[in-house]
This record gives C-alpha cells, sequence and structure tokens, in this order.
C-alpha cells in the first residue's frame, strides 16, 4: 500500500534557519514559516504548495535535497500546504484528454509521457481530462517545464479543476515511485 513519507521545510537557504517538519498532509504550516528557502524530502513523494488549503502553486517533489527554491522550480519562496502523494501496487497509467470543458470535443487517450502535446496532439491547450489510473503531472511548457500540476485518478471538467488558471499544457508524465 502506501510508504511513509516525511518533508522538512526550511526558512532559509542550504537547510538553515527555522524548520518545519510533516509526516502527512499538512492544510497549513505558514504560521510557523513565514517563507521557505530549502526542503529535504526525507522519504516519500510530496505536492507542495505556495497557498493554505492547497491552492496556488504547486510543486512535485520526491526523495532528495532542494537547498534553495529555484531547485524544485519555485517561482518564488512561499509555501503554506502540502500533500503526501500515496502509492499503490499495480498501478497502470491511463488518462483521456478533451479539447474543451465537460469532456466534449475531440478526445485523445494517454498511456505514456508526452514532452510536447503540441507536435503529438496537434494542441496547445487541453481544457479537461479524465484520470482513469495512475499519477500524471501536466507542465506548462514543452519538455517538463513551468507550472506544474498534480493530477490522482478523478475527473478535472475545466483546468481549474487541477489548480491551473489557464488551459495552457504544453507537456505531461507519469509520476511514478
Amino acid at each position: 500500500m502506501s510508504k511513509m513519507g516525511r518533508i522538512v521545510f526550511y526558512e532559509d537557504k542550504n537547510f538553515q534557519g527555522c524548520r518545519y517538519e510533516c509526516d502527512s498532509d499538512c492544510t497549513d504550516f505558514h504560521s510557523y514559516l513565514s517563507h521557505c528557502n530549502s526542503i529535504r524530502v526525507e522519504s516519500g513523494a510530496w505536492v507542495v504548495y505556495e497557498r493554505p488549503n492547497y491552492m496556488g502553486y504547486q510543486y512535485v517533489l520526491t526523495r532528495g535535497e532542494y537547498p534553495e527554491y529555484l531547485r524544485w522550480m519555485g517561482l518564488n519562496d512561499r509555501l503554506s500546504s502540502c500533500k503526501m502523494i500515496h502509492f499503490s501496487c499495480g498501478t497502470q497509467y491511463k488518462m483521456q484528454l478533451y479539447e474543451k470543458d465537460d469532456f466534449a470535443g475531440q478526445a485523445f487517450e494517454a498511456a505514456e509521457d508526452c514532452p510536447s502535446v503540441l507536435e503529438k496532439y496537434r494542441w496547445r491547450e487541453v481544457y479537461s481530462c479524465k484520470v482513469l489510473d495512475g499519477w500524471w503531472v501536466f507542465y506548462e511548457h514543452p519538455n517538463y517545464r513551468g507550472r506544474q500540476y498534480f493530477l490522482e485518478k478523478g475527473e478535472y471538467r475545466k483546468p481549474g479543476d487541477w489548480g491551473a488558471v489557464s488551459p495552457t499544457v504544453q507537456s505531461f508524465r507519469r509520476f511514478t515511485e
């Protein structure tokens, strides 16, 4: 089933200053740290969010050290909430992408990573999707760059459902342990 996870947030670069440790989901740790400049993921995989209640920019982190926010592709030093990703055995990866909101218009099915949505599907945007199995990360730019959006099994009727302010999705990949 799922593994235990542990993540440590630090106010200053290079794991200095005040710290806050999590071993489960946390809706708001901003009162403990005014800003976050480094992170150590001791175990598990995590999605960290800029704002409380899993809102704002999101970043998907795996085990390792991130001595400054640029290392996790952070746009600033603000983080306020986090969720641990719970993996399960025997997962297949499959999702359906749609060219319009509410699963309308042309659709494509994906089971593999895609470094360029434009090259593979001739789309610049994804308006809705259904994650049938597995965990996926959408990226704002080709080759897995830019803003990240973590998606787990479920239906996403519009970009806001996965935390985006626009439908721009230029690449995506499977997220595995």
